[in-house]
């Protein structure tokens, strides 16, 4: 019986029955636990900890390691190496670009528009599309990455991706720029080159596209194309008015004007570049925005490079899949299928992916949940690792932490937010996100802040009626920002305890909608009971739209039964006109509020 046991422990422990120790092939991913390392080596995970301990480095079985740290304790043991394939070279090929382009047509470019903020980016689609986004943004700028086409002489279709342009958002401009063919780089004539700008510049040139310099607001005073195109010479980009190769043209947004000698610039810059694309194989993009609706589940906003992307089609999306259950183009047209260089709205993902995720139809569903499940797989362990490393190492930070948890409409706001936060840092304190996510705050995030001593914050979101009376009970206060900017301000300060008196909003009363009319003199006119607390004539008001803020305004007029009325109690019925607003919707909720001044106390 000894001797069975000694000959069965020696096989465990890697050895044959003549003692000499068995060399395996170990495959090594990007991070491994102690106790799995030793599975694969057939090691003692006991042997491995001694090990690490005659090397200063204190571990536990459950202790993840990183790839390096894997080789070396592999080597020292006596084994092979043998690195993990990713399960996801698949996808990685079908995105590399085309060999055969026997059946390549020519496509749409994508342009996408970049520059300073307030320096009219948004403006200048607007009147290229002759719609009016500028309108809807909070503050004036633009919080998301939007998709348009457009129309030129009624043959040619140009993509337009339009980027913020606060210093914030530098991760979505990046990324704007790595899936377009040309930038249009707006300049203020007035205002000249700025610090976005000079990011601008530089993400497009580290994506190695061609950039069109539209020197915009020249119709107002002050105006100086010169001055600006003396100012690109300071960074390398030298017009063709003066003997260089970078196109650019004068405009003006407002006025359109030159709106059709830019379009024909793009034209002539995509026929240069002889931009091609197979439609005739599976279809292939990137996810330019993604969010949660509230009756369709995740949302995505997808650029299609390659392929033709048809209902019904199975498809990868970074660590989440689906089926493609339905399709919108840029109008919101229901559609059936979407060719190269177009964007559209796609619905059917399982899980929200994050903003600038590759988007991939599958052929064979066969290795589609190995590919996920490797990919969940890979973001756990970047986070084990994260979180293990100064355990590890012995180190530890004396940096005090300022927690918060984080909740937005879209993916894309949320990254850009997230990344800003965690680079603020004053003296010894640093904040940290202990989370983030998109969608409406919940009972879950109040009782997760509360607990975690962490504050709210809602970006271009509201709370839903339960999580509001629970932190109202627990007298946490819920931060609401529309504007990034305000929000970094905001929180900076609250760090540093250097807060100037601050504004604060009080509540007053919440009505729904139960009906709109619409009346010749005052347009729309919501039919609403009042289900909490009073409202008021010519109040603060913000509608909300399962759960998102559609629009902040004041109250135009309130009647009640024919009457003009100052308040209005709960449980009563009454009228209610917004001002400048019409888009009004039955099962709208309304919240009326009003904004006051504290002085706060050190």
């Amino acid at each position: 019986m000894k001797r069975s046991r000694e000959k069965l422990f020696k096989k465990q422990s890697g050895q044959d029955t003549d003692g000499q120790k068995v060399i395996r092939q170990v495959k090594i991913p990007k991070v491994i636990t102690i106790q799995e390392l030793a599975n694969r080596m057939a090691e003692r995970a006991n042997t491995v900890i001694k090990y690490l301990l005659t090397k200063n480095v204190k571990v536990t079985i459950n202790h993840t390691i990183d790839q390096d740290t894997a080789e070396f304790i592999v080597k020292e043991f006596g084994h092979e190496i043998l690195i993990e394939e990713e399960p996801d070279q698949l996808l990685k090929d079908i995105l590399s670009k085309d060999k055969d382009l026997e059946n390549a047509v020519s496509r749409p470019p994508v342009v996408t528009v970049m520059g300073h903020v307030d320096h009219g980016k948004t403006s200048l689609l607007d009147s290229l599309r002759d719609a009016s986004v500028v309108n809807s943004e909070h503050g004036g700028i633009t919080q998301h990455i939007g998709a348009y086409q457009v129309n030129v002489n009624d043959k040619s279709l140009i993509t337009f991706i339009d980027t913020p342009g606060h210093a914030a958002f530098t991760e979505m401009r990046a990324r704007g720029s790595k899936i377009t063919d040309i930038v249009i780089l707006v300049v203020a004539a007035n205002d000249g080159i700025k610090p976005q700008t000079i990011e601008a510049i530089q993400h497009a040139k580290a994506a190695q596209v061609p950039i069109i310099v539209a020197i915009n607001k020249c119709d107002l005073q002050g105006a100086d194309p010169t001055k600006v195109r003396n100012q690109l010479l300071e960074h390398e980009l030298i017009v063709e008015e003066m003997g260089g190769d970078v196109l650019s043209v004068e405009i003006s947004a407002l006025k359109k004007t030159n709106l059709d000698k830019l379009k024909e610039l793009i034209l002539l810059q995509s026929e240069i570049l002889d931009m091609k694309a197979d439609p005739s194989i599976a279809a292939a993009g990137v996810v330019v925005e993604s969010r949660l609706d509230k009756g369709r589940g995740p949302v995505s906003t997808v650029l299609i490079a390659k392929g033709t992307l048809k209902k019904g089609d199975l498809f990868v999306s970074g660590a989440s899949n689906g089926k493609v259950r339905a399709i919108y183009n840029y109008r919101g047209d229901l559609i059936n299928e979407a060719g190269p260089s177009t964007p559209v709205e796609i619905v059917g993902f399982q899980g929200a992916p994050n903003a600038g995720d590759d988007f991939v139809v599958v052929e064979n569903d066969s290795k589609v949940e190995e590919i996920v499940e490797y990919r969940q797989q890979e973001i756990k362990n970047k986070k084990l690792a994260g979180n293990k490393k100064t355990d590890i190492f012995g180190e530890s930070d004396p940096e005090e932490e300022y927690n918060i948890i984080l909740k937005t409409d879209v993916n894309g706001s949320l990254e850009a937010l997230a990344n800003a936060i965690e680079k603020i840092k004053i003296e010894n304190i640093k904040t940290k996100i202990i989370l983030s996510a998109v969608g409406p705050i919940t009972e879950t995030d109040v009782t997760l802040a509360k607990a975690s001593n962490a504050i709210l914050l809602g970006f271009n979101i509201r709370p839903n009626k339960e999580a509001k009376d629970l932190a109202r009970s627990y007298k946490l206060e819920i931060l609401y920002f529309n504007i990034i900017y305000e929000a970094l301000d905001h929180i900076t300060k609250k760090i540093s305890g250097l807060l100037a008196p601050e504004t604060e909003e009080q509540g007053q009363g919440t009505c729904e909608v139960l009906e709109v009319f619409s009346v010749s003199k005052a347009g729309k006119v919501a039919g609403v009971k009042v289900t909490e607390g009073e409202i008021k004539n010519n109040s603060e008001l913000r509608l909300l739209r399962d759960g998102a803020v559609v629009y902040t305004g004041k109250v135009n007029s309130l009647f009640r039964e024919k009457n003009e009325a100052k308040e209005v109690k709960a449980g009563l019925e009454c009228g209610v006109s917004i001002k400048d607003f019409n888009d009004i919707k039955k099962g709208d909720v309304i919240e009326f509020f009003k904004t006051i001044t504290i002085e706060r106390e050190i």
